[in-house]
């Protein structure tokens, strides 16, 4: 089944060492961390669960470059992926949000810092969200208490989101 999925939406036939593990705890409603090497696939470790989990995946990236780079990924994979990060205009920033809320969306991807404003709380709050995404989650120990305080604040906001599953990349 698993390997289906990963050959319809990805065109891979077979997983990478640990992957089909970390998916299948996931997708039975567990929460994981996936600690593999630079290039071993984490990513699709939350991207294939995304597409069988029943709500939004909200993953938090700390560069908007990688948020570019997996979201054109997985736009070309015709998968509905969206960010929302300071380079969208109004329009496009609404119908973003537009799209997370009623389901049309399966991946959104965000800065952590975006949790500090309290219009997307509030609408992250008429979210159906199955999944909360850590990826580069080093930056929680190597930026959390200084650079980027945000990330110590993760399981305050998983908590007041309702959010029952994370992964941690």
């Amino acid at each position: 089944m698993l390997e289906e999925q990963l050959a319809k939406y990805f065109a891979f036939k077979n997983f990478k060492k640990g992957q089909k593990e970390v998916i299948e705890n996931l997708l039975a409603g567990q929460s994981a961390a996936a600690i593999f090497p630079t290039g071993a696939g984490k990513s699709l470790c939350y991207q294939l669960p995304a597409l069988m989990l029943p709500g939004l995946t909200l993953v938090v990236s700390p560069l908007l470059s990688l948020m570019k780079d997996q979201i054109d990924f997985l736009q070309s994979h015709e998968i509905p992926a969206a960010r929302l990060d300071s380079t969208l205009d109004r329009q496009s920033f609404n119908t973003v949000l537009e799209k997370a809320r009623n389901g049309s969306l399966k991946i959104l991807m965000i800065s952590v810092e975006r949790f500090r404003n309290e219009r997307f709380r509030l609408q992250l709050k008429r979210m159906n969200i199955s999944l909360l995404v850590v990826d580069e989650a080093h930056c929680i120990s190597e930026w959390g208490h200084n650079f980027r305080p945000d990330y110590i604040k993760l399981p305050e906001y998983r908590r007041e989101f309702g959010i029952k599953q994370v992964l941690l990349l």
